[in-house]
């Protein structure tokens, strides 16, 4: 038995297809197939079931393909182990984020990123939270950036910032005229919502029961930017998260945005990675340079410093 046999075994149990597990590994099919077998008769037992049409893994095939994951893991985190030893600000990342925050957060963050670590290859996958956490479970993601809470015993989270929410309402409303809002401003609202599986769904809900709101009947969108034209188009208000109405997000026409007062609702977001990786001191740096964003960036009130604002400041000075 060696690691590449594991490999193999464990890219057919993601892709369940021999042609489709010999792309992702490299190497042709026959011989994808013909290492599988020959890892069956070293174990002595069957690890697939071939099918004409998909390939299904035996209950012990599974539970050997987990263990395989575990293992690669673990040969991941030794040579991890070694590169950060010789270099620790060089070297790839793999960072998950959720959708709600990843088109906002990034355009911030990684400037600040390239700047700290210049060596640092950042490979980032954009996927809602429960596909992150399995990746990070899996080992095929090195950390996370997700909102709390997390019921993860494996994880390690570590508080980034608090991000406020604020109301998006359309310029006809009554609402619209409002410097600022209340939650009980929101009480017998109906609230335009994210479909299933976006934890902002989660989120936002929790700040409608709060606030005695109900969701909006008949839709649900898939993204930020629908929610954002449907306010536009008057169908309803949404609650949207500050980083998503900050420069360089374009601001869009008949819709207003009105800041909450006193303590206004919020999500908290971290950076999340297995509680055995070696590579958890670089990475509680690498959560030390995402704390410190631009001043006003996260504050709903306030108008975000973008590099031309910036250029016409000094210019008049």
């Amino acid at each position: 038995m060696n690691l590449r046999d594991l490999r193999y075994l464990v890219a057919l149990a993601e892709t369940r297809h021999f042609g489709r597990a010999a792309e992702a590994s490299f190497v042709s099919q026959p011989t994808l197939s013909t290492q599988i077998r020959k890892l069956e008769e070293e174990l002595g037992v069957a690890l697939v079931e071939r099918t004409p049409r998909k390939v299904l893994l035996t209950e012990v095939g599974r539970e050997i393909a987990q263990r395989a994951r575990d293992v690669l893991n673990e040969v991941d985190q030794i040579k991890a182990i070694a590169r950060r030893t010789r270099d620790p600000e060089s070297g790839s990342l793999r960072l998950g984020i959720f959708p709600t925050l990843g088109p906002y957060l990034l355009p911030h963050a990684v400037p600040m990123i390239r700047r700290r670590f210049p060596r640092l290859e950042l490979l980032l996958v954009e996927e809602k939270t429960e596909v992150v956490v399995r990746q990070l479970r899996e080992g095929r993601l090195d950390a996370g950036i997700l909102a709390l809470p997390l019921h993860e015993p494996q994880l390690h989270a570590e508080p980034l910032f608090e991000e406020p929410f604020v109301l998006a309402v359309p310029e006809g409303s009554a609402l619209a005229t409002r410097k600022a809002l209340t939650l009980d401003d929101l009480a017998d609202q109906s609230v335009l919502l994210l479909e299933d599986g976006h934890c902002l769904r989660d989120q936002a809900l929790e700040v409608c029961q709060l606030a005695g709101a109900g969701e909006k009947a008949g839709f649900r969108a898939t993204s930020l930017e629908t929610l954002r034209q449907m306010v536009a188009a008057d169908v309803g208000i949404t609650l949207l998260p500050t980083l998503a109405v900050k420069p360089p997000v374009p601001q869009v026409e008949h819709v207003r945005i009105l800041p909450f007062s006193g303590k206004p609702p919020s999500r908290h977001v971290a950076m999340v990675w297995r509680r055995s990786s070696a590579m958890a001191p670089f990475l509680l740096e690498l959560a030390g340079v995402l704390r410190g964003l631009p001043p006003g960036l996260l504050d709903p009130r306030a108008e975000a410093e973008t590099p031309a604002r910036k250029s016409r400041a000094v210019a008049k000075r």
